[in-house]
């Protein structure tokens, strides 16, 4: 069973026929690291669900500074949830880090879905709600911890993406400039 599949599975038990259902929906797609699936602006009428590498998405602010606001590795999925909901124009861009191998969900087939397989409505109602309380538990984090207390929270939760990506990348997320994060990493290996 491929890696979606098993992903549904955790929260929803498919028939064959449902599952067969849903694969009709989708597409699997491979895309080199450095490509830009979503720019700021456009809708987003894609999701994408990680089989391998790693995409992020980011924000870039009015002095060109970039956000990153997720990453997405294998078995989790990204988009520009305001954008692909609303079908408003989105703020973010999503990136490809590193080659990745992706299931794409348009909004359109995401919508035949609920109609055909209705258990895939719980599904995605289970993965929007998982999503919203680890945003709020990350924006909670953001107010409260110091930068050294995220980077520990960001080890634990994506521990094999910190050799993966750029670190200026884990300091955006972090809210930290490079520089910051630099230092910070000298000085919690000093007390190690």
């Amino acid at each position: 069973m491929n890696l979606f599949l098993q992903n549904i599975a955790k929260h929803v038990s498919l028939t064959p026929s449902e599952q067969e259902q849903v694969m009709a929906l989708v597409t699997v797609q491979t895309y080199k690291a450095k490509t830009v699936l979503l720019k700021a602006g456009d809708v987003c009428s894609v999701s994408y669900f990680v089989h391998s590498g790693i995409l992020r998405s980011y924000s870039i602010d009015q002095n060109g500074v970039e956000h990153v606001v997720s990453f997405a590795c294998a078995n989790w999925f990204i988009a520009d949830m305001y954008s692909f909901i609303s079908g408003r124009p989105g703020n973010l861009y999503i990136e490809v880090v590193e080659d990745a191998e992706v299931t794409e969900i348009t909004r359109e087939n995401q919508e035949k879905m609920y109609d055909q397989v209705p258990k895939m409505e719980r599904f995605f109602r289970i993965l929007i709600g998982n999503s919203l309380v680890a945003n709020q538990q990350r924006l909670l984090d953001n107010l409260s911890f110091t930068a050294e207390a995220r980077y520990d929270k960001f080890l634990q939760k994506f521990g094999n993406l910190a050799h993966r990506v750029p670190q200026k990348h884990i300091a955006s997320y972090l809210g930290v400039t490079p520089e910051f994060f630099s230092a910070m990493k000298a000085r919690m290996l000093k007390r190690s």
